[in-house]
């Protein structure tokens, strides 16, 4: 069952993911050579406690961190590490809030300080891959509005993404989200049947839309025996964009933002 939340609902959800995009920069801000993954970690749940919310991936069971990071091949769910960041890598930060009852989510990759990277042609590629990433999330965004369905949605992704000769994740997908961090309906990167047998989207909605994506094939496997990182099973780098969006009379309204 989705679940519809009033404009109070939403306007409580706008103010946690105020509070988790500023988080959320100055994560990425904190990124550069030398700093330890578990170093962001770390800070991310002294800023989310200093704004008096709570980290909200602290409340998945079994999960004991505020943050989810992926380093070059990892896809998603990845624990942070002592790994330590380098010139060139390619780093995606997911992180949550949990604030006065609700959850909101978001995700944004980057990549670190380039200049030691060997060939030219393979610097561009990844400023293409990751500016593919921002503007399928965007188009998706724009889609998601009263009338359409979930469908519209995984299109957008789908045809940007692959259109740039990337894949997207099939075993991975977006999600509603408010009370529970996962919620109904899912929202795939990609149409896995009809777009009228999608969904339909309605005033109300609060969803985590999610760019998914891989430089290579889009096939992933647990890896680190840790039991929550998935990588690419291919080795090739992997790129996540998310926010979370309201639907609205007047269209999508996100709330990380």
């Amino acid at each position: 069952m989705i679940d519809i939340k009033t404009k109070d609902e939403i306007r409580i959800m706008h103010e946690g993911g105020k509070i988790l995009a500023k988080v959320l920069n100055e994560l990425l801000q904190n990124i550069k050579p030398g700093v330890f993954e578990h170093q962001i970690d770390r800070l991310a749940k002294k800023l989310i406690i200093k704004d008096n919310a709570f980290p909200g991936f602290k409340k998945v069971k079994g999960y004991h961190h505020s943050i989810c990071i992926s380093t070059n091949d990892v896809v998603v769910h990845g624990v942070p590490t002592n790994y330590k960041f380098k010139d060139g890598d390619i780093v995606g930060i997911d992180c949550g809030v949990f604030y006065k009852g609700f959850h909101t989510d978001m995700a944004e990759t980057i990549q670190i300080k380039n200049e030691k990277l060997k060939m030219k042609n393979d610097n561009e590629k990844i400023k293409r891959f990751l500016k593919t990433g921002k503007r399928a999330l965007d188009e998706a965004i724009k889609v998601a509005k009263p009338g359409n369905r979930v469908g519209y949605i995984s299109k957008a992704i789908q045809d940007i993404i692959e259109g740039e000769d990337f894949s997207v994740v099939r075993s991975l997908v977006g999600h509603g989200v408010g009370r529970q961090l996962h919620e109904e309906p899912e929202v795939p990167g990609y149409l896995v049947s009809k777009i009228e047998d999608t969904p339909i989207l309605k005033e109300g909605m609060t969803l985590a839309i999610e760019v998914i994506y891989n430089m290579g094939k889009p096939d992933v496997v647990y890896t680190n025996e840790d039991g929550w990182t998935i990588a690419t099973a291919d080795k090739s780098l992997s790129g996540l964009f998310e926010r979370t969006i309201a639907i609205t009379r007047e269209g999508s309204l996100v709330l990380t933002a």
